[in-house]
């Protein structure tokens, strides 16, 4: 009996913190492979706001609904990660023409690390196209409304997180 090979993706990120753009992502990415790893991971040239464990917290909430979806953390080369997770491809949102010289510098290396592993890009909903976790939090820090851009732990969170800010 030929048994399939189980289709394995990473969508990694710094996930500071998961929005809904990030959600409709996972959403498309599961009706195209069998199984999705979120890597939340910890990028050493970004600030976050948020700590590993609780942008890990964060997404675990999100995603709950969603089959065939687990989150996890990593931290150094992300084709070393997939390779540890069989994963075939690395899933990237493209928002916009100005995320794809970037995304196509890291897929290029990323290949040249492993060939074996594709990267797919998905574009989200119109709807998201605009949306980003830099945006969210400085909507959060001037006090706007943020139940329309992200997960309702989230929106708890973020609040919680400028309101102990402020003096």
């Amino acid at each position: 009996m030929n048994q399939l090979k189980k289709r394995i993706a990473i969508y990694p990120g710094t996930f500071d913190p998961i929005t809904n753009g990030h959600l409709d992502i996972v959403k498309r990415a599961v009706c195209l492979f069998d199984h999705i790893v979120v890597a939340v991971s910890d990028n050493l040239r970004k600030k976050p706001l948020f700590n590993l464990q609780e942008r890990k917290k964060m997404a675990e909430d999100a995603i709950q609904a969603i089959k065939y979806v687990e989150v996890m953390t990593f931290e150094g080369l992300l084709v070393q990660f997939a390779h540890e997770m069989q994963a075939s491809a690395i899933i990237r949102g493209i928002r916009a023409v100005s995320d794809f010289e970037y995304e196509f510098q890291m897929a290029l290396m990323n290949r040249k690390l492993d060939p074996k592993l594709e990267t797919v890009y998905l574009m989200p909903s119109e709807e998201y196209t605009y949306l980003n976790s830099t945006l969210v939090k400085e909507i959060a820090r001037l006090g706007g409304r943020l139940d329309c851009f992200l997960p309702s732990l989230v929106v708890a969170m973020l609040s919680e997180k400028f309101t102990e800010k402020k003096p």
